[in-house]
């Protein structure tokens, strides 16, 4: 749902939905608030990319902010890659591991930090329950107003990580916080609205009329150059891909740090999670040995609706040990409409 720019005490409201780790994200509680805005884009504000990471590397774009004014879901290219009243733009740490060594908020413009939050727990509303963080989904926030009725809104910080004061004017690209897992989130993430004079406003699309999309996109929108160009719509990504001693599951790859197998481990495994799956797409994992043979292959039936995640793994138990040395390669490919949409390759060397 939208983050609503309403102030409690000095304190951020707002709310972020859950992923329920297999398919879409869950559906907001309540209804937005507040109608998209139509902006123009040469208003005076140009966003730097908010999160000290590499899209493709060390994170990735999740949702964007949904256009569809009805009850269903539509990003700003038509595509699915946001759900039921989402009002801003994810970008999702690969793993807890990586969010546990720290990552780096940015301010995304200049401007002045008019309201903050902190000290709100890092834990995933999976355990602590939607009831936790009622009236403070956003978990730990700044919000940031960048003059003429502009300002941005930064979500789910961690946990005593936010360096900045109310009052305190900050450059662009200014560390304010981490990302972290507080408010209602289960992965973490950083959540980050625009808004023009409380209203908010799509970074990508600010200028495509309220409650329509465009196949083709809309240029960079609010981004500087640089920005839209790292956080280019994909097809889909790989979230992690990589190899393990054994069956893996959501968690254990969400908490990351998976140990690869040896060449004395009595299985080699691998698996892939991914992220904004469509509708009728195919995956396909196989895995070949230093001679070429296949290890292991795995294919999964066509989905039956978009998944905002997908984890798929295979592998064989060991018939002798230990293992042939050399490189095994893994393959994962998503098949939509007929042709080949997403490709990750990764290899193990024993």
């Amino acid at each position: 749902m939208k983050f609503a720019p309403l102030v409690l005490a000095g304190l951020i409201a707002g709310c972020a939905p859950a992923d329920d780790s297999s398919a879409q994200a869950s559906k907001a509680a309540a209804p937005p608030t507040s109608d998209q805005a139509s902006a123009s884009a040469g208003a005076g504000l140009a966003l730097a990319f908010p999160v000290d990471c590499q899209i493709g590397k060390t994170c990735e774009v999740q949702n964007y902010m949904d256009r569809d004014p009805g009850p269903g879901a539509k990003d700003y290219r038509c595509g699915t890659h946001t759900y039921e009243g989402h009002g801003g733009v994810d970008i999702r740490l690969l793993d807890m591991a990586a969010q546990k060594a720290g990552v780096n908020v940015l301010a995304a413009a200049p401007g002045r930090v008019s309201r903050l939050r902190d000290g709100v727990a890092d834990i995933s509303v999976k355990t602590a329950g939607s009831a936790a963080v009622s009236g403070q989904e956003c978990g730990n926030g700044v919000v940031i107003d960048h003059g003429g009725g502009w300002e941005t809104q930064y979500c789910h910080l961690a946990s005593g990580s936010v360096a900045v004061k109310v009052g305190e004017t900050v450059r662009a690209g200014r560390p304010i916080a981490r990302i972290g897992l507080s408010g209602n989130t289960e992965y973490p993430h950083l959540h980050i609205t625009t808004r023009k004079a409380g209203t908010t406003v799509d970074a990508f699309a600010p200028n495509l009329a309220a409650g329509t999309c465009a196949a083709g996109g809309a240029g960079d929108g609010l981004w500087r150059p640089d920005a839209a160009s790292a956080m280019a719509y994909k097809p889909g990504a790989v979230l992690n891909a990589g190899f393990a001693a054994g069956p893996v599951t959501m968690e254990t790859i969400e908490a990351g740090g998976i140990a690869p197998p040896t060449t004395a481990s009595t299985a080699l495994v691998a698996y892939v999670r991914a992220i904004n799956l469509q509708g009728g797409d195919v995956q396909e994992l196989v895995v070949t040995a230093p001679d070429g043979s296949v290890v292991a292959q795995a294919s999964q039936p066509a989905l039956d609706r978009a998944k905002a995640q997908y984890m798929m793994f295979t592998g064989k138990r060991a018939s002798t040990l230990p293992w042939k040395p050399g490189d095994y390669i893994a393959t994962y490919t998503v098949r939509r409409d007929g042709g080949p949409a997403l490709t990750r390759v990764f290899k193990l060397r024993l």
